[in-house]
Formats: structure tokens, C-alpha cells, sequence
């Protein structure tokens, strides 16, 4: 199936690792210019150079999406850089579990404001794309009670209202704006990783509760956004993805 994506331009927040990496190479893969962002320098020089070799321009800079300025800052900036803006991920999360002031502050100003500020600094090109999309990436933490319950689950639960309150508002401008849903994704490096390393039986108790038997791959959760993202999905808005292989139970009305 051809989505409809090459020669399209996208930016991608968090980018180069996990979830956030797989997108920008199915993107690529697909034909589209991205620009991708994270807070590493090394690690986005090294993503963007590795991926420029397949075709379709990728640059990329290292922000902190917190930091509103820089944020509005970049999307101008590689907004000019690519001649326009037709798609936006927003992909970062400070992964906020814990529940002092300092968690729910930082879950806020990435996840929910590193996600409103990006669409807000991306609305004026993505106006004049005929093809926007915007897809923002929530959690099945932000359906279910689950162990992050606080910053990381309420913020994601705000940020699939959010989405939905925009796919409503720009519907008429033909801008499509859907979430995706990760259910427990592993990776190398990753926060399920980590837990199988510094905490077995916790890891082994979450492993226990997919029903396929196994947690996503990134690659699978990024199949999912670039579709949502591509024009294959172009009456597709107001949605949030669930893909996490029937983890969660509730059913979404």
C-alpha cells in the first residue's frame, strides 16, 4: 500500500531512539523529509546522518521540548529549512512516575505543553499543507489505573482529549489530528529494559499481563503513527490507536 507520504515533510519530537526513532525511519522509508529533534547532540547528529544516506532529507537539532522558545525556535526553523510543514509527531515524554511537585511540573511542561507548544508553532504551515496530520502519542497509562498512575497517566489522558478537541477545530481547514496509544513497548535502552535489569519480578509480573505473550516492538507502535500521519488515512481524525496487543480491558466507546 502506497501512503502517500514521499516528498511530504515531517517533524518528529523525541526521534532518535525507541518509538520516536522507528517513526522517523518508517517516515523516511515511506519517502518524506523529516526533522527530528532529542536532547542528546550526539545522538541526533548521529541519527540524522545514518538516515540521510537512504534519500529523503532528515536534519535534526537537540531541544529540550520543555523549553517553549526553543521548541517554537526549531519548527521555524526547520520549518523554513524543508520549504513547509505537512505532518507533526509529537513523541516526547519525561516519563513522569513519581509524585512530588518536580514530576507533575516536568510531566506538564513535556508532555502536555511540549505537545501544545509544537502544534501551535507548526499551525501556521500546517495551514497551508494540503495534507496535514498531526499525531500526538499517549499511553494506555492515560485509559487504565496502571503502576503510573499521576503525572505520566493524567497527562496522557489530557493529551487524547487535546487531540480529539483539535481534530473537532481544524477538521474544517482539513487538518487531521489523531493519537496512538502504546501499550508496553521494549527496547534496548528502554524504560521495560531497565525494569527486566533493576527489577526481574516486577518486569516478569508486566510481561505476564500481555495476552500475546510478549510487549510491542517500537517498530510496531511506529506503523501504526505513520499511517495515522500518511494521506492513506485522510478521513481518519478524531481517533486514538490503541495498539497493545489487548493489554488493556476497557472498551473505548
Amino acid at each position: 500500500m502506497d501512503l502517500g507520504l514521499k516528498g511530504l515533510n515531517a517533524l518528529v519530537t523525541g526521534g532518535t531512539k525507541g518509538i520516536g526513532r522507528a517513526i522517523v525511519e518508517t517516515l523516511v522509508a515511506e519517502g518524506a523529509n523529516v526533522a527530528l529533534c532529542a536532547r542528546n547532540a550526539d545522538q541526533v547528529a548521529s541519527t540524522a546522518a545514518e538516515l540521510s544516506k537512504t534519500g529523503p532529507r532528515v536534519i535534526g537539532h537537540a531541544i529540550d521540548v520543555g523549553d517553549g522558545a526553543a521548541l517554537a525556535k526549531w519548527v521555524g526553523e526547520t520549518g523554513a529549512a524543508l520549504g513547509g510543514i505537512d505532518i507533526v509527531v509529537a513523541n516526547v515524554s519525561a516519563l513522569a512516575i513519581s509524585s512530588d511537585d518536580a514530576a507533575w511540573l516536568r510531566g506538564f511542561e513535556v508532555d502536555m505543553m511540549g505537545t501544545v507548544r509544537l502544534v501551535n508553532a507548526a499551525m501556521p504551515l500546517l495551514e497551508k499543507s494540503m495534507g496535514a496530520s498531526i499525531v500526538t502519542i499517549s499511553s494506555v497509562s492515560g485509559r487504565e489505573i496502571d503502576f503510573a498512575a499521576g503525572p505520566y497517566g493524567a497527562f496522557k489522558a489530557a493529551i487524547v482529549h487535546y487531540t480529539q478537541g483539535l481534530a473537532h477545530q481544524l477538521a474544517g481547514k482539513r487538518i487531521r489530528a489523531n493519537s496512538v496509544s502504546p501499550g508496553n513497548t521494549y527496547f534496548a535502552g528502554g524504560v521495560w529494559n531497565q525494569i527486566e535489569k533493576g527489577n526481574p519480578a516486577f518486569f516478569k509480573e508486566a510481561l505476564g499481563m500481555n495476552p500475546m505473550g510478549r510487549m510491542a516492538t517500537p517498530q510496531e507502535i511506529a506503523n501504526g503513527v505513520v499511517f495515522l500521519a500518511s494521506p492513506a488515512a485522510s478521513f481518519i481524525t478524531g481517533t486514538n490507536l490503541v495498539v497493545d496487543g489487548a493489554l488493556t480491558k476497557g472498551v473505548q466507546l
